[in-house]
């Protein structure tokens, strides 16, 4: 397996907030992005790549829920001037170019289709956009170099707080098992831990026949496997956003039966929001977890492979 390489971003915030106007680069690429609140935007719009062929993004909320608006121009300014600034509900703009402004029209006319398709196809964060545009044509050559070029854009954006294009739903080779009734022996997940390199884990709730699968992959992700059961939200804090969003993205969807479930597999940043969101209410997955193999809760098992051993039990779920 060839070994990822990392990458080196420079982050520079203009003002010195970490909340005001910042750029990103990456080593060894052409694009630029500047990353301003809507209270800069006047100071945005006049520095000078806010005046090349590029495209923007436009984030915000609308009726508490989360939207964007993505287009391009010959001259990003001068279309948020006189056509975005009348939008009312976004907060902050992303413009990318590229140095010397090197884009033209045909190419951030490319980008701008992609973006939106891959937004749309994401569904992590609704589009104001209608329908998809279709990408023109351009040559075999300028496809490679505009698909080279988003590739690096999705490494960036997110450094610049834009989550959106992050794919967390997975297809998966792995299903979780049927949900089975509590007084039935563990049984283990499909095929030989070892096989693949994850790490399998379970979260059960016997009383309400409820029971969700999920593994730890090589790459260190945690991801709840389609298939795995979902609970409504009761009580999720901080969750609830992150829940509303995969009932909204179709990640949690009713199966035939009309029973919640993923509908695909999906990465979580922590055992706590898969258990959390996965149970509908507030949990600890460090022990709501339970590897597949040993029964031993995910803090005990971490605990093992560091080499320490003062993990305990403890209830997972705060009520």
């Amino acid at each position: 397996m060839t070994r990822a390489l990392g990458r080196s971003l420079e982050l520079y915030y203009i003002d010195g907030r970490p909340d005001g106007m910042l750029t990103a680069e990456l080593f060894n690429w052409t694009g630029h992005v500047l990353m301003a609140p809507r209270t800069q935007i006047a100071t945005a719009l006049a520095r000078p790549e806010a005046s090349y062929a590029g495209i923007y993004l436009l984030l915000g909320e609308l009726d508490g829920a989360p939207l964007a608006y993505i287009g391009e121009g010959e001259d990003i300014s001068a279309r948020i001037r006189s056509h975005d600034v009348k939008k009312d509900w976004w907060s902050s703009a992303v413009l990318v170019t590229a140095t010397a402004n090197k884009l033209n029209k045909a190419h951030v006319r490319y980008l701008e289709a992609r973006l939106i398709a891959e937004a749309k196809s994401i569904g992590r964060t609704p589009l104001e956009n209608g329908t998809a545009p279709n990408p023109p044509s351009l040559s075999e050559a300028d496809v490679a170099k505009m698909e080279a070029f988003l590739e690096n854009l999705f490494v960036v954006l997110p450094a610049v707080r834009v989550d959106m294009f992050i794919q967390r739903a997975r297809s998966s080779d792995h299903k979780a098992s049927a949900p089975k009734e509590s007084k039935q022996p563990r049984q283990p997940l499909p095929g030989p831990e070892t096989a693949s390199g994850d790490v399998r884990f379970r979260l059960e709730l016997p009383r309400k026949n409820f029971s969700a699968d999920a593994v730890l992959n090589e790459r260190g992700e945690f991801v709840v496997l389609a298939g795995s059961n979902a609970r409504p939200a009761q009580n999720l804090g901080s969750y609830t956003g992150l829940y509303n969003e995969l009932v909204r993205a179709g990640v949690i969807a009713p199966d035939t039966a009309g029973q919640l479930r993923f509908a695909s597999s999906y990465v979580f940043n922590s055992p706590s929001a898969a258990a959390s969101v996965a149970s509908g209410t507030s949990a600890n997955g460090a022990v709501g977890w339970k590897h597949v193999e040993t029964g031993m809760t995910y803090k005990d098992w971490e605990a093992q492979r560091l080499g320490n051993g003062d993990g305990f039990a403890e209830s997972p779920f705060g009520n």
